[in-house]
């Protein structure tokens, strides 16, 4: 048996995140991520000064607390702010305000996985350390108010510790509680990972209520790619020290992306090391009392949730889910995807031919020009009633697939023209017309008697060639569809079933 079938991996998350909101959690400073000065956002509260008192900031309860409603949690009537004591330069007080006995939120569940609890504290200040082995800190990001997610451990795969991170990513955008941009620090990932024998190797009922694996926690991961390599490395990492007959250690560790490896930091700390109590100067909250805290508007305020939209797209478009994920990953993407199909809400032909043009020949276009994501604000984007034009061309069969192509392309460098004016001007228009169609397929014929006959003996493959031939002579602008009927027609073939054509084709 594979060692790594004989033991289970447990994982837990613990997910940070920065919230969108004017001010810090604590004060009036700014909250803005994108300041590049050091220590301009600060004051003598988010420093720390003696003698300064908190004020709590309601707008980041509110996201916290549509979070907790959104992923279906339960929300505390009664919550209080503690100290959490521990001495880092980033802590100018000694202590972090945030929440240990009675969180914001609890329970709860999202991307499959269940939530344990979800709190409120304040961000610490941003340390940087130089070649001369000088470390600076910057306050601005200092009282910043950051939300922690603790998830139960009930994740067994890096996957789906990823595809859980990725969901909470999406559901904070969505509910504008915040950006989660990884890069920037505004969502961090600490993974809590032990090993422990895998159910069908337990042999007592003694095993069957063993507590959990020794578990280490990987701090700080800042991409989805080093969450999943963390993990799976730390994963591996236990089970060869179990295989040989040691132990694992509880205690902290961080990643080395270079490498791929995880590296030991410190011993684990237990909640007891940081001598919780509740934070004197902070009133506690009844949160029933407070108008603004009423769950039934709270629920109101609520959009359409990641999930619910992949569902509905996935139901109502008949999207695959990689299409579906393109929608629900660009609210922007999808808002300007339904404004184009509300003039045929219920034509599945009409919005599958939007999906296909918007997603591989559009955003490709404009990925050419550098715009990794879509946005109506940063460049001109063609109109949604100009793209519909487009769709109902290639629908009444106008348009060939290559002549749309060619239209959208024309489209991308002027916005303001008309689809069917720049089809007309650029003679791109199929043709129909049997009597200018037929004169054109006579002559393909008789240059290629070979392909002919070889039709005629059963070869009904020839029969694509002879089309793009005529496509060709048309220059384009000949209705495959047409002339595959003309010549089956000259062909003495009247029976279309066996024969097949791939219409997206660019003859």
């Amino acid at each position: 048996m594979d060692s790594s079938d004989k033991y289970t991996p447990v994982i837990g998350l613990e997910i940070h995140a920065e919230l969108k909101t004017a001010s810090k959690m604590f004060c009036g400073c700014k909250n803005n991520p994108d300041e590049e000065r050091p220590n301009v956002n600060i004051c003598p509260i988010c420093l720390g000064h003696p003698g300064t008192l908190p004020i709590l900031n309601m707008e980041a309860i509110k996201h916290v607390l549509k979070i907790g409603l959104a992923v279906g949690s339960t929300i505390a009537d009664f919550t209080e702010w503690d100290r959490k004591n521990y001495f880092y330069p980033d802590i100018p007080k000694g202590y972090q305000i945030s929440q240990y006995k009675y969180p914001l939120v609890s329970g709860g569940e999202l991307a499959g996985s269940s939530i344990e609890r979800i709190h409120l504290e304040e961000d610490t200040a941003q340390s940087t350390h130089d070649t001369h082995e000088k470390s600076l800190i910057n306050f601005n990001r200092a009282g910043v108010p950051l939300m922690e997610l603790v998830t139960k451990p009930v994740i067994h795969d890096a996957e789906t510790a990823v595809r859980f991170a990725k969901e909470l990513q999406l559901l904070l955008r969505y509910l504008d509680a915040g950006e989660a941009n990884m890069e920037k620090g505004e969502m961090r990932v600490e993974a809590n990972i032990s090993v422990r024998r895998a159910l069908q190797n337990l042999t007592s009922r003694s095993d069957l209520v063993m507590p959990l694996g020794t578990k280490t926690e990987v701090k700080n991961l800042n991409s989805f790619r080093a969450v999943e390599r963390a993990i799976q490395f730390e994963i591996r990492r236990q089970t060869s020290l179990l295989e040989s007959g040691r132990q694992v250690q509880q205690e902290t560790r961080g990643w080395d992306e270079k490498i791929g490896e995880t590296f030991s930091q410190r011993s684990k700390e237990s909640s007891h090391d940081y001598r919780y109590f509740p934070d004197p100067d902070i009133p506690k909250l009844k949160l029933s009392l407070i108008p603004e805290f009423d769950y039934e508007l709270l629920k109101k305020e609520l959009p359409e949730l990641p999930w619910i939209k992949r569902d509905r797209y996935k139901k109502s478009f008949n999207v695959t889910d990689k299409e579906a994920a393109v929608f629900v990953d660009s609210p922007v993407l999808s808002d300007y995807f339904e404004s184009i199909i509300k003039t045929y809400p219920n034509d599945q032909r009409q919005i599958k031919l939007t999906v296909n043009y918007l997603l591989s020949d559009y955003l490709g276009l404009l990925k050419k020009k550098g715009l990794v994501n879509f946005t109506t604000t940063a460049t001109k984007i063609i109109p949604a009633k100009s793209f519909a034009e487009l769709i109902d061309l290639v629908a009444s069969a106008k348009l060939s697939s290559r002549g749309a192509k060619d239209v959208l392309s024309l489209l991308d460098e002027d916005p303001t023209a008309s689809p069917q004016s720049l089809a007309d001007k650029h003679g791109l228009i199929q043709n129909n017309d049997h009597s200018n169609l037929v004169p054109i397929i006579d002559k393909i014929m008789s240059e290629h008697p070979t392909v002919v006959a070889e039709y005629k003996a059963g070869k009904t493959a020839s029969l694509q060639f002879l089309i793009g031939q005529t496509m060709r002579a048309s220059k384009g602008s000949g209705n495959p569809e047409v002339i595959r009927k003309l010549l089956m027609e000259k062909l003495g073939q009247s029976e279309p079933s066996l024969l097949s054509l791939d219409s997206s084709k660019p003859y």
